[in-house]
């Protein structure tokens, strides 16, 4: 194996690592208030996670934006450059949890008009909602954070702050609920103690990259305001853009009947379990390629994307060949709804595809971050969702619906891979 791959392993696996363990924060909520009696409580969580996994989703950029700057900093072995991102991606961070804080009574009521539920829930909701929405400062800093060890070549860091983060959770949570009978006050309690030890654990782990000052260092250098600014405006306006496509899918799903929406979320667990994998390689493509652009090594960032494609690759065929194989076999074991396994079977082959379309724009949106090429992620992302939705009202008019919604989703993720080769070639072209 090649120095090369060994990078890529290095960085790649803790981030799969990680990918694997956040969900569980969500899901430990769940299994706990599955044990209180209640339905209401399920709904509850339900909706108040889902909540503040669509805004931390949306402010995802801080982590993404931070990522790039930082490992073209650390090629170029600029410390105080890397010290500068880090402080205006913390300030940004801080500001945008300050609107949130401020903003959280629109937020709940937006929420809950979105997601309307009977009264009682409704006031879990609240409650949980108005625990939890103190953590949004931890969990904003987080993001920075994680994007600074990112590209600081570390992502061992943000593995053990995950595990950490859900260890904890669990703990407090158990204790709240079943020794003091706080019930979802205990769960929203013990998810806000998890933040913000995970961010106290990030400040302590980040003392091992603490690096004096290069000597022929005269003044701090910046990036430029505007540049940091334009950064993230970019990758959050892709964020919506995905946030738009994967809402509409759902929403969609809602209105072909309850056995139809069942079917495409267990589908799309398929897709979610492989990205875990390839967003581990995206996060050493973001660290390596900003890495070696930021160093002007053209040779040594040609290497990681063509060595990131390659174990890409082989993923992408394992996963299909997995479902293809064995794609029914999963159906059973994730429901014993003998009609939802057999809706789902028909919409099956779609899913098996998916590897292999969705790996171009995988690895190509960490080569982008790490690049900076945040423009370019914008617009291809933008013309994939324009497909999507394309596809999603036309194509219903020549076959099924929900064909036509897995055919619009598989467009979208080809038409993402597409766009950003083409804009990879034509940059190394001129």
């Amino acid at each position: 194996m090649s120095n090369t791959h060994r990078e890529i392993l290095r960085l790649a696996l803790p981030s799969v690592a990680t990918n694997i363990s956040v969900p569980l924060l969500g899901l430990v909520d769940t299994a706990i208030v599955g044990h209180l009696g209640l339905p209401e409580y399920i709904a509850a969580i339900a909706i108040g996670t889902t909540v503040f996994n669509v805004c931390y989703w949306i402010f995802a950029f801080l982590r993404m934006g931070t990522t790039g700057l930082v490992a073209q900093a650390k090629g170029c072995n600029d410390t105080m450059l890397i010290r500068d991102i880090l402080q205006r991606a913390l300030l940004l961070g801080g500001l945008l949890s300050v609107v949130l804080l401020l903003l959280q009574g629109p937020i709940l009521h937006l929420s809950l008009w979105l997601m309307p539920a009977e009264a009682e829930t409704a006031q879990m909701v609240a409650t949980y909602f108005g625990i939890c929405i103190w953590g949004a400062p931890a969990m904003l800093s987080l993001f920075v954070l994680n994007g600074w060890f990112i590209g600081c070549q570390d992502t061992r860091s943000p593995m053990w702050i995950a595990i950490g983060q859900n260890l904890l959770n669990i703990a407090v949570s158990l204790m709240l609920v079943f020794r003091f009978g706080w019930k979802i006050e205990g769960v929203a309690t013990g998810t806000l103690c998890a933040q913000w030890s995970a961010f106290l654990l990030a400040l302590l782990l980040m003392q091992r990259h603490q690096m004096p000052a290069n000597s022929q260092e005269n003044e701090k250098r910046h990036v430029s305001l505007r540049r940091f600014l334009g950064i993230n405006r970019d990758i959050f306006l892709r964020t919506v853009c995905l946030v738009a496509v994967t809402l509409y899918f759902t929403s969609a799903g809602t209105r072909l009947g309850n056995t139809t929406l069942a079917a495409n979320a267990i589908l799309m667990q398929f897709f979610i379990f492989y990205s875990y994998f390839t967003d581990g390689l995206a996060n050493a493509a973001e660290a390596l390629s900003g890495k070696y652009a930021g160093a002007g090594n053209k040779r040594m960032l040609d290497s990681v994307v063509r060595a990131i494609f390659v174990e890409g690759g082989i993923i992408a065929a394992a996963f299909a060949l997995v479902y293809l194989c064995s794609g029914h076999a999963i159906l059973r074991l994730l429901t014993d709804q003998a009609s939802v396994v057999q809706s789902a079977s028909d919409y099956l082959p779609w899913v098996i595809v998916i590897p292999i379309v969705a790996l171009p724009a995988m690895v190509w949106d960490g080569v982008f971050i790490g690049l900076t090429w945040t423009r370019r992620m914008l617009l291809s992302m933008s013309a994939a969702a324009l497909v999507f939705f394309v596809v999603c009202r036309t194509m219903p008019l020549c076959m099924p619906p929900n064909h036509a919604l897995w055919l619009a989703f598989d467009a979208y993720l080809l038409t993402r891979g597409a766009l950003q080769t083409v804009f990879t070639y034509n940059r190394q072209t001129h």
